[in-house]
């Protein structure tokens, strides 16, 4: 670990702190960064944070994660009452020995592996570039910071 990472052990200040108005404090200065004036690396993530190209992907990133786990989490529960519900329903064979409810349990697998890979696919199709520019941003502003 290394004993410089300005996040280690350090207030997340901002989060829930009141300015006096009812509003929320702000965390720091929200001007840019003067690259040149040695801002600290908790400065420059910070300004990082606030930038519009940080939220943007933080915006794609939560366009597909808030959708899809609300949909599994429905399909998972819709599976869960139909199963307490109507067991008949569940217990009606499909062909042989399988039954609804095990083919609906297998769809539960089949659909875990499903959204992981469609989660791979927005990430590298909608977000890993942009976050490996701001990575790469960071990590040259970073370079000249006071540590």
């Amino acid at each position: 670990m290394r004993l410089d990472d300005p996040w280690y052990d350090a207030p997340a200040s901002g989060w829930g702190e009141l300015d006096g108005t009812g509003g929320f404090a702000p965390a720091g200065p929200s001007g840019p960064v003067d690259r040149r004036r040695g801002h600290s690396a908790a400065d420059i993530y910070l300004e990082v944070q606030r930038s519009e190209a940080f939220q943007e992907v933080r915006r794609r990133y939560r366009r597909f994660v808030v959708p899809a786990s609300l949909a599994f989490l429905a399909w998972y529960l819709v599976y869960v009452v139909a199963a307490i519900t109507v067991p008949g329903l569940m217990a009606r064979p499909v062909a042989g020995a399988v039954n609804v409810a095990m083919v609906a349990g297998l769809g539960q697998f089949l659909t875990t592996f499903l959204l992981t890979g469609a989660y791979a696919r927005h990430a590298r199709l909608r977000r890993d570039r942009a976050a490996l520019e701001l990575r790469w941003e960071t990590q040259e502003m970073t370079r000249g910071a006071g540590r």
